[in-house]
């Protein structure tokens, strides 16, 4: 068995597709359409933006709309990956559990996401 996709529910797939693929320079799956979009890495695992009617975002940190779910992204320099994903729409929260460890951001449609600083491979593990 091998994953080859994540969904996440969204109100406008097309624009949350566009935030990531600006976000991680992953190319657009070439099938987008209104009710269904995502960035793909050539070969690999699709992220994919489903629409839900009546979408409700999710509420961090509070459990009233549960996160369900969050991604995790690696970066090299953490100031400028921040700068860079809140000029394209995501915002930063109060709320910041360990910001000695990693950034929580949120998507336009409310997904929160973390930022992880990248160790080197030595002490990757």
């Amino acid at each position: 068995m091998e994953l080859s996709a994540i969904t996440l529910d969204c109100a406008d797939p097309s624009a949350l597709a566009d935030f990531y693929h600006r976000a991680t320079g992953l190319p657009l799956h070439p099938r987008n359409h209104e009710e269904f979009a995502g960035v793909q890495r050539e070969g690999g695992l699709l992220l994919g933006f489903q629409r839900v009617t009546d979408y409700v975002p999710p509420r961090w940190p509070g459990q009233e709309q549960p996160q369900q779910l969050h991604l995790d992204f690696d970066v090299d320099d953490l100031a400028e990956a921040e700068a860079r994903l809140l000029a394209l729409g995501a915002a930063r929260p109060a709320y910041q559990p360990d910001p000695e460890r990693f950034l929580v951001l949120t998507d336009p449609a409310g997904h929160p996401f973390c930022l992880v600083p990248r160790r080197p491979r030595a002490e990757a593990g």
